[in-house]
């Protein structure tokens, strides 16, 4: 096949889960325009950006990517910069008058129009539109077709849309909108489809999973059941539980399915009353405890993971040491901890009372010392024992290592095992002996041979 340069497009994606499968959508609509996806944006005649706006410093690293972009565009190394997504979403045209040189900005949308704009540049249409306005929500329809840029062992499945908490700290609801549930027929039917391209773990996602179903009185634990039931052997993990309204039915699904990986993501924000509150967060620090208490005691098996906000306006050091003592008592190991970032729009931006950059920062660092604590005594532990584990990665053509994980670790967010199996392929599951733990707290280990 000859392919024209012009047609060759790179794809550069930052920001989360949701935000990947955005780009995968951008991906699959390029491709049935019949341009060429290159993995190499050096290759590429039009570079797409897929930009991330949650916090300061995703906003910060989609500014200096555009940047990157644009001085690569003058510099001659490529013909066009395309620039999508949540950035865009948020600041709206006035991020293009920001960046003039930037060919085409395009707010999200199901992004067929992008793609058409994308061929028209490849086919030297000079009169292309330079600002795509999104058509409002977004239906909760089924996403259409993917362009997978995951691993063929899992992939990501998006249930709903929006979110209708009003956390002051965050600008998720004014980028993506209110809540909006994805029918159960469409999720399964996505789902479907990628059991039947070989996906052998499927991660639940949406800004707020639990809230799916209430916009039409059904619950979460109903959608993953019917997921877990379909035919094959993927297993399903629940990302982005909120601790509040949590539906109770799904811990026994957690605790008894087979295909439900008894693992949850639950991020609590903080654990100081006055401080959650602060944050508009419903419930209490005792709320949160009491939550946590009855997952551990209803799915004894479960591998909690959370996310914690640390120097919101107004914590002190006992309501950070709140923090701390929770990830000690309950043995934490699979979160993440982050600084409080004031976003224009929100409540949060001009609070009185805020935390010194330098003071907020040590308190996530103790935070983070607590769960590595935790880590080397967890991940320790499992040395001399055989673990079942999702192969992500091809054997390493030196080493024979694979690339992998156990059912305890999410994809991208958590720890990977290194597991020697020269013949393992991805999406095996396979045994593997565990013989030590490396600095960052991967397990290292070879295969059981004859063990599957």
């Amino acid at each position: 096949m000859n392919v024209r340069t012009t047609d060759l497009v790179a794809l550069v994606h930052l920001g989360c889960a949701r935000n990947l499968i955005d780009s995968e959508l951008i991906l699959g609509r390029m491709a049935d325009e019949g341009l060429v996806v290159t993995g190499d944006p050096s290759e590429a005649y039009t570079v797409v950006l897929n930009t991330c706006s949650f916090i300061g410093p995703a906003r910060e690293e989609s500014h200096e990517a555009i940047a990157d972009l644009v001085a690569r565009k003058k510099a001659g190394e490529l013909g066009a910069v395309v620039v999508a997504g949540c950035l865009v979403q948020r600041y709206k045209r006035g991020l293009a008058r920001q960046y003039p040189e930037v060919d085409v900005f395009a707010e999200i949308s199901d992004y067929r129009a992008l793609a058409k704009t994308i061929k028209g540049i490849a086919d030297g249409d000079t009169s292309h539109a330079a600002y795509l306005q999104g058509p409002g929500l977004r239906e909760p329809a089924r996403e259409g077709a993917r362009l997978l840029a995951t691993p063929g062992s899992y992939a990501y499945l998006r249930i709903s849309h929006g979110c209708d908490h009003t956390c002051s700290f965050c600008a998720i609801p004014s980028i993506r909108g209110p809540h909006r549930s994805k029918r159960p027929a469409a999720v399964c039917e996505e789902a479907e489809e990628l059991i039947g391209a070989g996906v052998k773990e499927l991660v639940v996602v949406a800004e707020d999973s639990t809230a799916w179903g209430r916009d039409f009185g059904m619950e979460l634990p109903e959608l993953v059941q019917s997921v877990a039931e379909l035919e094959g052997d993927a297993r399903v993990r629940v990302m982005y539980a909120y601790p509040n309204r949590f539906p109770w039915d799904l811990a026994r699904l957690l605790a008894e399915h087979p295909k439900v990986v008894p693992y949850l993501d639950i991020p609590i924000q903080h654990a100081a009353t006055n401080t959650l509150r602060a944050m508009r967060r419903a419930g209490s620090g005792d709320q949160v405890r009491r939550v946590l208490d009855r997952l551990r005691e209803e799915v004894p098996d479960l591998t909690l993971r959370t996310t914690v906000l640390m120097g919101f306006p107004g914590e002190t050091d006992a309501d950070a040491e709140e923090v701390v003592k929770l990830v000690e008592d309950y043995e934490l190991t699979r979160l993440g901890a982050f600084t409080f970032s004031p976003e224009e729009g929100t409540p949060g931006f001009d609070l009185a009372d805020p935390v010194p950059d330098d003071v907020a920062a040590a308190r996530r660092d103790a935070v983070l010392a607590a769960r590595d604590a935790n880590l080397e005594r967890v991940q320790g532990a499992a040395i001399g024992q055989v673990m079942e584990i999702l192969v992500d990665e091809p054997p390493h053509p030196d080493s024979g290592f694979v690339v992998g994980r156990a059912e305890s670790d999410a994809p991208e967010v958590d720890l990977v095992a290194f597991v020697h199996a020269p013949e393992a392929q991805v999406g095996d599951r396979i045994l593997a002996r565990i013989d030590e733990v490396d600095e960052e707290s991967n397990w290292i280990g070879a295969r059981v041979e004859g063990a599957e």
